[in-house]
């Protein structure tokens, strides 16, 4: 069997944002390589073809993947339509679309009787469609800047405010003149070294995190004008992307904000006592007009708004009024920030450069299916709980990480009630249906997450001390019951509990029955004798309901 390998989208590598902001690239999804249909096609031709008629099973398994083709594609324009709006959703929408494409051609190599070169075929109509979206009209010059010089566009930085427009569009720019940048500063390509050797785990790391993220972190930065690139790299030096993140300092959240300056940009505890620091939108909100407020201030370059972002806005200015505004770079100026500092802002540029152009340094950023949606519980269910269940289909470490990030109100272990809405992606909604809610896999995440450890422990009991009365000890009464360790009446022994059954419906899973009943799980399986994981039933079967409260 043929395996036909589609290379992998490089997400970071084409323009991620502004599709508002640049007519001529409508969509801004993943690179598509004209040179992948090429060989593909070369392959094909080099197909034999089968002599035998197809199966209706065959059959309908071609037709199956025919039609998911056709509403990929059809996903696909949609997609179109929405970015060409102006709506987030359409990136999203556009990058589903392309991975049920690639599911469905790595599916029709394997299915005997699909015709590989009319899937090609959708896939290739897909990249004309994209690459005459993003050509030039006749004769118009391209605006290759993502930041308009309009003040009522983009707040604070407007066209008096050259410096800062010009390090922002220099990050988003695609016709690379950030290499300049990299060539000729030693500082920023030893950052992206890096990134790429001892870093490169927690790159990959927050990037996944980003991803995530996404829908309601961008946003709030492309409304204010600002690049994607460089709300990825402070992200990524920050905190790798974890919600939760905090310093010795006092600093906490995605964007490690302190607590006095939080406060200036709506941060801080809530009437509920959460820390909105912790929120990813409000975060989010927070750092895009506190960068602004920056750039504004020192209207120079946006390695000075970085030096502030971390060292303090306080010495920025001082260092920017006593030196008329000359380039961080300059030794008058970076000799008088911190060592932390002189680390922060080529880290924070390398990873915002890593963050454009992967493809040049060989590195491959993991696909994310990251389509924001909601989930309403079942069941009462703790994130530890939600991650076991869930397992890890289509993600690296699990969903753990996913679900604390888009849900920093609850702790990992918290019982979150039935019926209670969460954030989500369409995946995990898809992995909690079919293994969350019942079966198997329920019921042993189950399990684990109400293991006790002290049940584990083998106590001794008064009954198995075996030594001789003493000499002085009092004797035992004749005809009562003693214990041997006290010599006195032994306790009456309480009266065991009638133990009750149930008959097993249709439908029924253990755990099921364990939560109607108010049993543990485990003692209900050993008294049955059902062995885990499957605790296998079949209807009409009679347990004996141990250990239940009712």
């Amino acid at each position: 069997m043929l395996r036909l390998a589609l290379p992998a989208r490089a997400t970071g590598g084409y323009p991620a944002a502004f599709p508002s902001q640049c007519p001529k690239m409508p969509l801004p999804f993943s690179v598509l390589r004209p040179w992948s249909v090429l060989a593909a096609a070369a392959l094909l031709s080099a197909l034999p073809l089968s002599a035998h008629a197809l199966s209706n099973r065959d059959r309908a398994k071609v037709d199956a993947l025919q039609a998911r083709m056709a509403s990929a594609e059809k996903r696909y324009d949609n997609a179109l339509v929405l970015t060409g709006n102006g709506d987030p959703k359409g990136q999203a929408e556009g990058d589903a679309a392309l991975e049920d494409m690639e599911d469905v051609i790595q599916e029709c190599t394997q299915q005997r009787g699909c015709e590989l070169g009319t899937m090609l075929a959708s896939y290739k109509r897909l990249l004309k469609a994209n690459a005459d979206a993003a050509a030039p009209d006749d004769g118009e010059p391209q605006d290759d800047g993502l930041l308009e010089a309009d003040p009522d566009h983009v707040g604070p930085l407007a066209a008096d405010v050259p410096e800062a427009a010009r390090a922002a569009a220099l990050l988003n720019d695609h016709r690379h003149d950030f290499d300049k940048m990299v060539e000729f500063n030693p500082a920023v390509q030893a950052g992206i070294r890096r990134w790429l050797t001892d870093l490169r785990p927690a790159l990959l790391t927050s990037y996944e995190n980003y991803e995530n993220l996404r829908a309601v972190m961008w946003p709030e930065w492309q409304r204010r004008g600002l690049p994607e690139a460089l709300l990825f790299g402070i992200m990524a030096k920050e905190s790798n992307g974890r919600v939760h993140a905090s310093s010795r300092a006092g600093a906490a959240g995605l964007m490690q904000f302190m607590p006095a300056t939080g406060r200036r940009f709506g941060l801080g505890p809530d009437d509920s006592g959460f820390d909105s620091r912790f929120d990813p939108r409000s975060a989010a909100m927070a750092s895009a007009q506190y960068l602004n407020e920056r750039m504004g201030q020192l209207n120079r370059n946006i390695e000075l708004a970085l030096a502030a972002y971390n060292g303090g806005e306080g010495r920025a200015a001082r260092v920017y009024g006593a030196t008329g505004g000359r380039s961080f770079w300059e030794q008058g100026v970076y000799d008088q920030f911190p060592a932390e500092t002189k680390d922060y802002v080529p880290m924070v540029i390398a990873a915002a450069w890593l963050f454009l152009h992967p493809q040049q340094y060989g590195l491959e950023f993991p696909k994310v299916n990251a389509v924001p949606a909601t989930l309403t519980l079942s069941k009462s269910t703790t994130i530890y709980e939600l991650t076991i269940c869930l397992g890890s289909t289509g993600t690296r470490d699990g969903y753990m990480r996913v679900l604390r990030n888009l849900n920093p109100r609850y702790e990992p272990d918290g019982w979150i009630p039935a019926g209670t809405t969460i954030n989500a992606t369409t995946r995990i909604v898809g992995l909690y249906n079919r293994n969350c809610v019942s079966g198997p896999r329920a019921d042993l995440a189950r399990t684990l997450i109400t293991a006790d450890l002290n049940q584990a422990i083998v106590r001794p009991s008064p009954q198995s001390f075996t030594g001789n009365v003493s000499v002085g000890d009092a004797a035992p009464l004749a005809g009562v019951a003693t214990t041997v360790a006290t010599g006195q009446p032994a306790p009456a022994k309480p009266k065991a509990k009638q133990s009750r059954s149930y008959k097993v419906a249709k439908g029924d899973t253990l755990g099921r029955i364990a939560d109607k009943h108010q049993c543990e799980i485990k003692a209900l399986a050993k008294a049955n004798g059902l062995r885990a994981p499957a605790y296998a039933l079949r209807p009409g079967q009679m347990l004996k309901l141990v250990g239940c409260d009712k």
